[in-house]
């Protein structure tokens, strides 16, 4: 079966929860990221909410920086991955930035690099970690 999926941004309440509950899943449960880490920000941040066939299934978020524009907490549920959610949720926040957004960029996890490379982002510096998870900080090349 074909799978319809959409993303769009937030501002309801009820969808904030449900952007933050798949976030609380993914960074805290799964990959054990401290809740005070991965809970930061969220009031000046414009939310993203991707569902597959109406299902909450992926939350990402964008925030202004004193660098630029900086693209956040991309989260897909487990049973969802492999369907497309993320690059449904990095296109949908890309054409949500302001047309001023010259310096875009984000912190990928290693295996989510690639993805990230479709869009043209590039990697810049050396691997970090980040909630002892390893990133690279990638830039969007115009």
């Amino acid at each position: 079966m074909q799978a319809t999926i959409t993303a769009s941004k937030v501002t309801d309440p009820k969808d904030l929860e449900i952007v933050f509950a798949i976030r609380r899943e993914v960074f805290v449960g799964e990959q054990n990221c401290p809740p005070e880490l991965e809970w930061e920000f969220e009031d000046e941040s414009t939310h993203f909410l991707a569902k597959v066939n109406g299902e909450p299934a992926g939350a990402s978020r964008w925030r202004k920086t004193d660098k630029g524009y900086k693209l956040e907490r991309f989260a897909v549920l487990q049973k969802f991955r492999g369907f497309g959610v993320g690059q449904e949720l990095v296109k949908t926040v890309l054409a949500d930035l302001p047309a001023d957004a010259t310096y875009i960029y984000l912190h990928a996890q290693i295996q989510a690099v690639s993805l990230y490379e479709k869009f043209g982002f590039e990697k810049i510096g050396p691997e970090f970690e980040e909630a002892g998870i390893r990133h690279y900080k990638m830039v969007r090349k115009h």
